[in-house]
């Protein structure tokens, strides 16, 4: 028998063509590891981690050595390569011996299934890599309690006899196991990525009694760890008390050991292996892309969403044109790593000249290695800061929206500067909507225009009926859903819809009809499908097809035309016009009605907080859900203060703003959008702090607004037909928002071939794409670009 004492794990590792040395992170106790030489042996140089205990000591070698050519394999080797944020793991290229010495006996070769050995061994394998801890890491969500796991009220107190912990209460499974905290209730899980199976009786057991919070058994810690879900909140959450709420049932979380993978683990198993397949359907390798214009981009802990909207960007003509400047100097700058132009100018260099586009050298490819050599990719990290810095969350390394990213990035360009002969690239996103406003009672009409970068369409949700004996199998998949055109999301997004305003002409209240169409037309038209839904105040992803095409389709029918000869405007009285005058913000409007909330919430949400954006709207009305008028619609009387561009504003309200060291043009506009009201317009330049304010008298000349207006011009144009065709998209992979991974495909030339092909940007991966028809289906962002006449 070997005393449980100080216990030293050497790996050792023989790499492909040369000797590399790991060393391993161990999930084992004793605590406190500590960092120490590992002894000399004819090998490569040993690396170890010892656990001081009490005495003697142990060692426990796990030689890691390449396959060689005349081993002989169980199994073909596996033909999809994993899609990770991290570098391939020593687990996916070598084959692993184990092997037991003992310094204080001076035996080399102990048996492994001596005293505790198992256990420990077992544990050193076991145990996550450091890349894996890192990617778990990377991808992990941020949960936090609910009411439900805070106000927990359990049953009697018993103890549950160990046989019983060891299958669900309704049938044999004996792994996916939830425990029900309000009652003790054992019952499996759902059915999970991986062949985990489930029959759903712990969802089962909810529905019939309406206990919400269920933990799972195997993956719980003696750390206090273990994946708790809320079945009112249909969302994993965190139990503060979880020992407490476990002993309650006689389980001692002291004693548990985690045996089963936690739903992040699955969820980025799934992730990693199985979405966005590096593979054809019959097992091929899809075939890596080099050269100019095809250089990937590393992921620096989930920057996929960055990295997608960047290869779209920077495949459209504008931003080459304006960024990627080979034979120029580089601008000058003090603070290179702070000029949002040098470090575009550097990620154009990167991507676009092909430089950096080969495949990595340290990837042998071989008959007994699997892995085809792509491209090492480049590090935006410079630029990932700078973009980020001071904002709430692209400052962070969480998982972020792709396209609020998107509206992020072009709004920090188009205020950077733009030295002439360059323009700003975002012009050629921009573009007008022009709002009709009709009178149901007197027909009389007024016209509203907004300058937009970007639509945000609905989807139409039709579910597909469940079979009887489907809809009664608790099991059975999730929803399914009809697909949709594009055009029908057009058609809706641009149709007629009653709003309820009191007409200031003939004081009817029976409404307007409202619709807005295009004004002018942009030379790229970024386009952002909203398919989800507010579950439990949650936004849950819908599966709609959206069928988009590949050739060419016309925006012309849904051109506005103005004012007709016989169309009569209603008053322009700003006093008695307050209603009609404050218009919501259509996009963040959009935003907030695609969550879920109510239309009369939105609009009163938007209106307090300057009609600027749907995030300051949601704060907004979460601070205001019990607000006993919060349903009553807007009625700001015939005296109200209007608010939008047409308001009226005091030069005085203007100097008390100026008194706290606001500027005229940032008080003209705070006053404007809060209606006059001093204090609101206060709160919302600090809730603003990059809005530059409005500078309708402030001296502009008239040479630089004559060529603004010349540049939109050239931008944006009402000149027909408007025939628009795709040309990259920004999909999304994921259960949820606020997880999952992007990708990007782009229609390019590929190098010696005469048509068009998409290819696939998934990180620093660059690959001809295949089964593009699919994706581009559930796309999250459409990037379409004006055909020529």
């Amino acid at each position: 028998m070997i005393a449980a004492a100080s216990i030293t794990i050497v790996v050792i590792s023989a790499g492909i063509g040369s000797a590399n040395h790991i060393l391993a992170t161990i999930a084992a106790r004793p605590a406190n590891p500590q960092v120490v030489p590992g002894p000399s042996s004819g090998g490569p140089t040993d690396s170890g981690l010892r656990c001081n205990a009490v005495e003697g000591s142990t060692e426990t070698y796990i030689y890691l050595h390449p396959p060689s050519p005349s081993q002989s394999r169980e199994e073909p080797p596996q033909k999809i390569s994993k899609l990770a944020i991290a570098a391939e793991t020593e687990e996916d290229r070598y084959d692993t011996v184990t092997q037991v010495k003992c310094y204080e006996c001076d035996v080399q070769n102990v048996d492994r299934t001596s005293g505790s050995l198992p256990a420990v061994i077992d544990g050193v394998l076991k145990a996550n890599t450091f890349a894996r801890q890192a990617e778990v890491q990377a991808w992990e969500q941020e949960f936090t309690p609910c009411e439900h796991t805070l106000c927990l009220e359990q049953e009697t107190a018993r103890k549950i006899q160990s046989q019983d912990l060891g299958h669900c209460s309704m049938c044999d499974l004996k792994e996916n196991l939830w425990l029900c905290l309000q009652c003790g209730n054992l019952g499996c899980g759902r059915a999970q990525f991986g062949g985990v199976g489930g029959n759903s009786h712990g969802l089962k057991h909810t529905e019939e009694t309406s206990h919400a919070v269920a933990v799972k058994l195997g993956s719980i810690t003696p750390e206090g760890t273990a994946d708790v879900y809320c079945y009112h909140c249909n969302e994993e959450r965190i139990d503060t008390e979880l020992a407490a709420h476990l002993a309650r049932w006689g389980i001692n979380i002291n004693e548990r050991e985690k045996t089963e993978k936690s739903l992040t683990e699955l969820q980025i198993e799934q992730n990693l292996r199985w979405e966005f397949s590096m593979t054809t359907e019959d097992g091929k390798e899809l075939k890596p892309v080099f050269g100019g214009g095809f250089t990937g981009l590393k992921n620096l802990g989930n920057s996929c969403y960055l990295a997608s909207v960047l290869q779209c960007l920077f495949s459209l003509p504008a931003f080459n044109d304006r960024y990627f400047h080979l034979q120029d100097p580089s601008p000058q700058s003090q603070h290179p790593a702070e000029d949002l132009d040098i470090q575009l100018r550097k990620l154009a260099d990167g991507l676009i000249s092909g430089r950096y586009s080969r495949p990595d050298t340290d990837v042998i490819a071989s008959e007994y290695s699997p892995e085809i050599p792509h491209q090492k990719g480049l590090a935006p990290a410079m630029l990932k800061h700078l973009v980020g810095r001071g904002h709430e969350e692209f400052s962070t390394m969480r998982q972020q929206d792709a396209f609020e990213f998107l509206l992020h990035l072009l709004k920090l360009i188009t205020r950077s500067p733009h030295p002439a002969p360059l323009h700003d690239p975002v012009q050629t996103f921009q573009f007008i909507m022009e709002q009709r406003l009709q009178c149901t009672s007197c027909k009389k009409v007024r016209y509203r225009t907004d300058e937009q970068d970007n639509i945000s369409i609905p989807v139409p949700v039709r579910r597909i009926p469940r079979e009887n004996a489907e809809a009664a199998n608790l099991a059975a998949p999730k929803d399914k859903f009809e697909p949709v055109t594009f055009k029908e999301c057009l058609d809706i997004f641009t149709g007629s819809e009653i709003v309820e305003l009191t007409c200031p002409s003939c004081g009817s209240k029976d409404g307007f009809t409202k619709r807005t169409l295009f004004k002018t037309f942009p030379t790229t038209l970024a386009v952002n499908i909203r398919r989800f839904e507010l579950v439990n105040w949650v936004p849950t992803k819908l599966d709609i097809a959206v069928v988009v095409g590949d050739e060419p389709f016309s925006l012309d029918s849904y051109i506005s035309h103005g004012q007709q000869d016989s169309e009569e405007l209603l008053p322009e009285d700003v006093t008695s016009t307050t209603q009609a005058l404050f218009t919501p913000n259509e996009t963040a409007l959009g935003h907030l009605e695609g969550m879920g909330f109510p239309r009369v919430r939105c609009e009163k949400a938007l209106h307090a907080t300057g009609n600027a954006d749907a995030d300051s709207a949601i704060n907004w009305l979460f601070a205001h859900m019990e607000d006993p008028d919060i349903d009553t619609p807007l009625d700001l009387g015939p005296s109200g203060n209007g608010s939008g561009p047409f308001a009226v504003v005091s030069q005085e309200s203007i100097n008390t703003l100026k008194a706290m060291g606001i500027s005229s043009p940032q008080a003209r506009k705070a006053l404007k959008e809060t209606g006059g009201d001093v204090n609101r317009a206060l709160d919302w330049v600090f809730s603003h702090p990059d809005d530059q304010g409005d500078f309708d008298d402030v001296g502009t000349s008239n040479a630089d607004a004559v060529q603004t207006e010349v540049t939109k011009q050239e931008a944006c144009s009402a000149e027909l037909p408007a025939s628009f065709r795709l040309s990259s998209i920004v999909c999304h992979k994921g259960a949820s928002i606020h997880a999952g991974h992007y990708v990007a495909f782009v229609r390019k030339h590929i190098p010696k071939e005469h048509i068009e092909s998409w290819v696939l940007f998934n990180d620093e991966k660059v690959v001809k794409a295949a089964d593009v028809d699919e994706m581009k289906k559930f796309a999250y962002v459409y990037f379409f670009e004006r055909a020529k006449a």
